[in-house]
């Protein structure tokens, strides 16, 4: 059975989407089975591996509220061993149809239940808020990795949600761990930045992930061109850190790496 991740902030502008797009991606490229489930009505994990929602017949919104089944809403990518389960803009309703539903909390749950077995990993790309489709998202979840910005109201916001999420155990799912803390968007030449990553790994220490994800303009091209980075450039810099990411994930996971 499938491990699942939700990649998760309260914050916009975090790096989340991007997150999911290229860590989904890389560990797909290191031969793992993945599935990224977009969870954002805006839809940018999907339209980034080349999924528009005008294109598809079903999608997460179907699933949810109209019990579609979970297999008929995913979608093979460019990136071989790389599934989406994509968004809709009619996702936006969905936080008020949901409310309605028993086990609301749940529901997310058990759309991924019927394909977790198909899985080496299933990633979730989630809303910056904390409304009831984040809630089914942390409840789905065996782990919840949390991006970071190197800046100083990103670092604010990080003991917020770790409340958040700790709240989400006690109440709605006992298991849900965290996977560890991604410091992003970092630029070495700023100050604040190396305070931001110096204060972070003070205070989460070996929650903080080793990788740090760099400032890189081949990971901004890349959604342009609707491809995670490691399919649009892979010998840029944006590619070796997020494949570093992927390989220090799968260690944490105690899992092999098919590919050096």
């Amino acid at each position: 059975m499938g491990k699942t991740i939700a990649i998760a902030n309260q914050k916009g502008g975090v790096g989340k989407t991007t997150t999911s797009i290229n860590l989904a991606a890389c560990l797909a490229i290191l031969e793992k089975k993945v599935l990224l489930v977009d969870a954002d009505p805006q839809a940018n994990s999907s339209s980034g591996v080349g999924l528009f929602e005008g294109e598809l017949e079903e999608n997460l919104y179907d699933c949810l509220v109209n019990g579609v089944a979970t297999e008929e809403a995913i979608y093979e990518t460019e990136t071989p061993n790389l599934h989406v389960l994509p968004a809709h803009i009619d996702l936006v309703g969905a936080e008020i149809e949901l409310v309605e539903m028993n086990d609301r909390q749940y529901i997310l749950k058990k759309v991924l239940e019927q394909v977790k077995d198909n899985y080496d990993y299933i990633i979730i790309d989630c809303l910056p808020s904390l409304g009831i489709i984040t809630l089914n998202a942390l409840s789905a979840c065996d782990s919840v990795l949390i991006p970071v910005q190197c800046e100083y109201f990103s670092l604010e916001g990080l003991g917020k949600l770790m409340q958040t999420v700790n709240r989400v155990k006690n109440n709605f799912n006992p298991k849900l761990e965290i996977e560890g803390i991604l410091l992003s968007m970092y630029d070495r030449r700023l100050r604040l930045a190396n305070i931001v990553v110096n204060e972070v790994r003070s205070f989460y220490k070996e929650k903080v992930f080793d990788t740090i994800i760099h400032r890189n303009s081949k990971v901004s091209e890349a959604p342009n061109m609707h491809l995670p980075v490691i399919m649009y450039d892979a010998g840029s810099k944006g590619t070796t850190n997020f494949l570093n990411l992927a390989k220090e994930f799968l260690k944490r996971n105690n899992d092999a790496i098919a590919v050096p």
